[in-house]
């Protein structure tokens, strides 16, 4: 009995033993860990410290490029001009920069010209993942042909001059690539590059992209500066583009539509929408672009329209079609510093206008030279009631106007 009561007495104290050197062991492997936490929320500090030092200190890796442009042009509406055989200007300097500082691109183009300076884009860019890419500030107003714009000569087409293409305004532009072939633009632009109806702008016509300015009252010259004054605001854009791969090439399909408020200053007056239908091809060496345009102002009583760009006012109407069928051929040579010939023809028309002028006509037959960092527009234009070739867009002339236009530009 006393040797039993000897074994369990032992027993006792051994497994007390094993249990307190196990509760030490329990208590020191705790401390362990909470040490290891600390240290690694000391080493998480550390690297974002780091972190942040690394993109305050990044240097910037921005690039800055531009070109300085030389026109040569003869035309029939100018007698003067012809019998000189023409005259030589200085068309512009141009100034670009690009590039990205912590993933945050930048972009921006200023232009000096011998009646104005203007801004024409500068907005920052940043890719949200791989399918999402936003840019905020004087961005590029998605409508129409993408992804080219649908023009090759150095005049464009007759949209840009009723504001329907080369258009920036302020506001922020989402890109998603829905799929492999298929990308979304959704834009919501606050108001135009000047800051709408009552921007800090010392002459609101000078401006890069053609805007509407204002109301073109009865009496008025279709130059004058509107008396009563407008401008876009809160205006959402909308474009979807699908990309058909086909045994000859691919085709990009594509709807446009854009719907925004007219302001006078006071109140909001009217609102203006357009849509568009357009698809570009590139077959080998080949390009074919086609657009088809609606757009209205919906302003009561109001037939005609004031809109502005290039130090000059000019005057559309209220509500109008377009079509534009533009073609190229792009040919690679060696010809000394020559490499590239492109050789297109493009056409463009403005009818059932509100107002009942007479449609706008526009052909150009051209060819662009690459050379290096030269590269040269040479164009034969046929117009009818278009700007810059003897005409308004609210012209009623049924006279076909000829402009012969060199544009030489140096680019780095």
């Amino acid at each position: 009995m006393a040797l039993f009561s000897t074994t369990m007495v032992s027993s006792f104290f051994v497994s007390t033993y094993v249990e307190a050197a196990g509760n030490t062991a329990n208590t020191e492997l705790e401390k362990l860990e909470q040490q290891i936490a600390v240290l690694e929320q000391q080493v998480k500090q550390i690297k974002a410290h780091n972190s942040k030092e690394v993109v305050v200190n990044a240097a910037p890796d921005i690039h800055v490029g531009g070109a300085i442009r030389f026109n040569y042009n003869m035309v029939s509406y100018d007698d003067d001009n012809e019998k000189r055989g023409g005259d030589i200007d200085f068309d512009l300097v141009r100034l670009n920069f690009s590039g990205d500082i912590a993933d945050v691109g930048v972009n921006a183009e200023i232009r000096f010209l011998d009646y104005m300076r203007v801004v024409k884009f500068a907005y920052l860019d940043y890719d949200f993942s791989d399918d999402w890419h936003g840019q905020l500030g004087l961005a590029p107003v998605p409508f129409g042909n993408a992804p080219h714009s649908g023009f090759h000569s150095y005049f464009m087409s007759p949209n840009y001059f009723i504001g329907l293409q080369e258009d920036y305004d302020l506001g922020l532009v989402l890109k998603h690539k829905a799929s492999e072939n298929s990308v979304l633009d959704i834009a919501f632009f606050k108001n135009d590059e000047h800051g709408g109806v009552d921007g800090g702008a010392e002459e609101r016509k000078d401006r890069y992209s053609v805007d509407a300015l204002g109301i073109r009252l009865n009496g008025e010259n279709i130059h004058d500066a509107p008396t009563t004054t407008l401008a876009e605001y809160n205006t959402l854009v909308g474009r979807y583009t699908y990309q058909l791969k086909h045994k000859f090439g691919t085709s990009h399909v594509g709807f446009s539509a854009l719907d925004g408020g007219l302001h006078d200053g006071v109140s909001r007056i009217g609102d203006h929408t357009a849509w568009a239908l357009h698809v570009s091809t590139h077959i080998g060496q080949w390009r074919v672009h086609l657009q088809h345009t609606q757009y209205q102002y919906h302003i009561d009583d109001v037939t005609q329209i004031v809109v502005g760009a290039n130090s000059m006012y000019d005057t559309i109407a209220s509500e109008a079609t377009s079509t534009n069928l533009t073609v190229s051929y792009d040919l690679s040579v060696d010809i000394g510093p020559i490499s590239q010939l492109s050789f297109y023809n493009d056409f463009g028309t403005i009818y059932n206008k509100s107002d009942d002028t007479a449609n706008t006509w526009m052909n150009i037959t051209g060819m662009s030279i690459s050379a290096g960092a030269l590269f040269t527009y040479v164009d034969l234009v046929h117009a009818k009631n278009q700007p810059f070739v003897g005409g308004s867009i609210a012209g009623n002339s049924d006279d076909f106007e000829r402009r012969l236009n060199i544009n030489v530009g140096y680019y780095f």
